[in-house]
């Protein structure tokens, strides 16, 4: 029997299947004559087949595939074979006297298909090639030893509920490692064995569809599918693996909302406020999510007013909740229909509808303990300012809507009424003024009034009262502000100098305007003009105010027009001053009122009279205009030495500042003094003019070093200010204070600085020019020869 089995292993490696393969071989010979070897090209052949090996195959022994044998090969035994390349010399072995080559192991043909070797023929005594080697393929043979699998399962899936047959749910797909081109052990069928009559594969593609149409979601959510794939085409004998589907049924819109009851009974006290819940409503919806959102109202139009229903945040439920104030001594209850419908339908499943319900419900209101109701939500009171104590403003009434005839006491909260300046009846609630109101001080009065039943003073409510403090003319207008003004000496006759405005503290609708007014006759330094829009104008008249020195006050009369009329008086403040080209103030000391613009004929009268009289007295007594005229002339004098700082004489130059003379070496630094160039030697010809702007300025020249006297070092400075025509001011007063003690330089005045010493040269003065002609004219002229 076993060597039945090695003869049929023998025929299926190769012998007789292919046929002889004949191929050319090489032989070495030495060729006669020739001093060597010579290669002879020889006819050789090979005889083999393809050899097959048939995989998961494991004998007791090696197992003969096949044969390998050359035409070389004469049967002496001189022929070995050998066998090299992949696997030879572990899976395969070669016997080297016959060429046949076994197994020596199980094969699997997903591990490696096919073997690739290299045969070769040689001399056993010298291992000299007898043939060059061949290469020949040793395949591994499937044979059906591998089931399917599905390497992406189990599955899971979804599909919406109430599906029409053959919607597509899943694809599963399963692999077998078989050889595909060999036989039917890679070729799969796919079958459901669990899952039927709801789903159903197909066999060739595995794609699972639904069997039934109308799965209910809300009958059965989720299904388990067992899908089989088997190879063999899903013959007997082939094998098979499986996998499980988990298929969920997502939910639609299929099922309309339902009231579990057809009747709600709620109650509620009448006390609850608005916005107070009363009860909740559900209408069931076995959907979920969004399909299963709803929204309530109310359909009859006596509950709609009284309460309002809402969905609560979950999309289910409704809220019903007060809307308005209720009254047990009104109405006692409220029936009305509440409609529940789906916020989300969907159109293709409106034949299952209508997707709303509707359940009644009846609400009772309860009697409550209630607090005095007041007649009004709040009062609005008003009241004349100034009235007397004890002045009746108004009156609040609240009633307890339990008990009509029981009695209310009121009572001003302390807060609302700091200053006391109300009271209020405790029996009827009438509101009386406490103080005289100022409606300049406060115009409304906020005051919170408080009911209370005396039966029980836990039931109390309170209202806001609203009191207005009516205007009475009881404040005389007044200026809006102090005014101290200016204006400017040379302003011309009718310029607004300032705008005054009136201040009326009084309400606008008791006095509609303020008057005001100012001096009047033809004596008044200023014209004040009305407005008539609570302002007015000062102006300068035509003829101006007299100069003086002291500013002018201005009285000023305001009155309005209320009922009974005030007035008062006030006063603006004007100053004369001196201005500058631009119109700003320059001075307004009493020296800026010297030089008025004009005089009135009043201050020409008194001058006139004033020289008459001290002429006849001139006249009576000659002594008496002796002591004029020195008068006079001591006035003159001191009228030249003016050192105030606001004095601005352009052409004089002062030095404050006194010295303590040679000695004094600690004042200041006498180097400062000193410049190390000199005084430059004067220019010849005849000195330069001073009475005009030179032409050129005249260069500097460098100065020798000064002496270290002080007294030569002024000399020498002194001269320079005096010969150098371009140094400012011109015909300039200079001063100089140095006045040190024991100084021999006597006085330093540029005044009289040419007093001492010799006379320089006389300059001409006919270089004076035109204007100085008739001068020229009186001191230069050479006096005539005397007979």
């Amino acid at each position: 029997m076993w060597g039945l089995m090695r003869l049929l292993l023998a025929c299926l490696g190769g012998w007789g299947c292919m046929g002889r393969l004949a191929a050319p071989a090489w032989a070495w010979a030495v060729p006669r004559g020739a001093s060597g070897p010579a290669l002879l090209r020889t006819r050789r052949s090979w005889v083999w087949n393809q050899f097959f090996v048939i995989e998961e195959y494991a004998g007791p022994e090696p197992v003969l595939i096949g044969k390998l044998h050359s035409d070389v090969d004469r049967g002496e035994g001189r022929t070995k074979y050998l066998l090299t390349g992949e696997g030879a010399g572990t899976v395969f072995v070669i016997d080297e006297a016959t060429g046949n080559i076994h197994v020596t192991k199980s094969l699997d043909r997903e591990e490696k298909a096919q073997y690739v070797l290299l045969a070769q023929a040689v001399d056993r005594a010298s291992n000299r090639p007898l043939e060059p080697p061949s290469e020949f393929i040793i395949k591994v043979q499937d044979i059906n030893d591998n089931p399917p699998i599905f390497p992406l399962g189990p599955y899971h899936a979804t599909v919406p509920e109430m599906s029409n047959v053959g919607t597509s749910v899943i694809q599963v797909t399963a692999h077998d490692a078989d050889d595909p081109s060999y036989g039917n052990s890679a070729k799969l069928v796919y079958t459901v064995l669990d899952g039927l009559p709801f789903f159903s594969v197909d066999p060739q593609t595995g794609v699972v569809r639904t069997a039934i149409p109308n799965m209910d979601r809300e009958t059965q959510e989720e299904f388990l599918v067992v899908i089989q794939a088997k190879d063999m085409g899903g013959h007997m004998g082939g094998l098979s693996g499986s996998t499980t589907v988990t298929v969920t049924l997502s939910d639609v819109n299929d099922n309309p909302p339902k009231f579990p009851q057809s009747l709600y009974q709620f109650s509620v006290v009448e006390t609850a406020g608005p916005g107070t819940l009363v009860g909740r409503l559900r209408a069931q919806d076995p959907d979920l999510g969004a399909n299963a959102l709803m929204a309530y109202s109310i359909l009859d139009g006596e509950g709609s007013e009284a309460f309002s229903i809402s969905t609560d945040t979950q999309g289910r439920d409704g809220l019903l909740t007060v809307r308005k104030a209720l009254d047990f001594e009104t109405r006692r209850s409220y029936s009305f229909r509440v409609e529940a419908t789906n916020t989300l339908i969907d159109p293709a499943y409106l034949r299952r509808g209508p997707f709303k319900d509707v359940a009644s419900v009846h609400v009772a209101v309860q009697d409550a303990p209630e607090p005095p109701a007041f007649t009004q939500s709040a009062y609005h009171l008003a009241v004349p300012e100034n009235k007397a104590p004890g002045t009746m403003v108004g009156q609040v009434s609240a009633t307890d809507l339990d008990s009509p005839a029981s009695p209310i006491r009121y009572s001003i909260l302390p807060h609302s009424d700091l200053e006391r300046c109300f009271s209020i009846e405790p029996e009827d609630g009438t509101i009386r003024t406490a103080v005289p109101l100022d409606r300049e001080a406060h115009v409304w009065h906020n005051l919170t009034v408080l009911a209370t039943e005396l039966d029980s003073s836990a039931q109390a409510s309170r209202v806001q009262v609203v009191i207005q403090t009516l205007d009475e003319n009881d404040n005389a207008p007044q200026l809006a502000e102090p005014y101290d003004t200016f204006v400017c000496d040379s302003a011309a006759p009718g310029q607004l100098i300032q705008v005054i405005r009136a201040l009326d503290r009084d309400e606008v609708g008791n006095s509609s305007r303020v008057s005001l007014q100012g001096p009047l006759g033809p004596d008044a330094n200023f014209t004040v003009r009305d407005n008539r829009d609570g302002s007015a104008s000062l102006l300068l008249p035509s003829r101006p105010a007299p100069p003086r020195q002291a500013p002018y006050l201005v009285p000023i009369e305001l009155w309005d027009w209320g009922q009974p009329a005030l007035s008062s008086t006030a006063t603006v403040t004007v100053s004369m001053c001196r201005c500058r080209p631009d119109g700003s103030v320059a001075s307004c000391r009493p020296e800026a009122q010297l030089s008025p613009t004009g005089l009135s004929t009043g201050a020409l009268l008194a001058i006139v009279t004033c020289v008459g009289t001290l002429l006849a007295a001139c006249v009576a007594s000659p002594p008496a205009l002796v002591v004029l005229f020195v008068a006079l002339r001591r006035q003159k004098q001191e009228a030249l030495m003016v050192l105030e700082e606001e004095d601005v004489r352009e052409n004089i130059i002062t030095y404050d500042d006194e010295g303590g003379g040679e000695e004094d070496t600690e004042a200041f630094d006498i180097s400062a003094l000193q410049n190390p160039d000199g005084a430059a030697p004067q220019a010849p010809g005849p000195p330069a003019r001073r009475d005009v702007l030179p032409w050129a300025r005249a260069p500097r020249q460098p100065r020798p070093p000064g002496p270290a006297d002080v007294a030569q070092l002024l000399a020498l400075r002194l001269r320079e200010a005096d010969d150098d025509p371009s140094v400012p001011p011109y015909d300039s007063v200079q001063v100089y204070g140095y006045e040190g003690r024991g100084s021999s330089c006597g006085s330093l005045s540029s005044l009289g600085s040419e007093a001492g010493g010799a006379p320089g040269p006389a300059e001409p003065l006919d270089d004076w020019g035109p204007l100085f002609r008739t001068l020229a004219e009186l001191y230069g002229a050479k006096e005539p020869p005397t007979p």
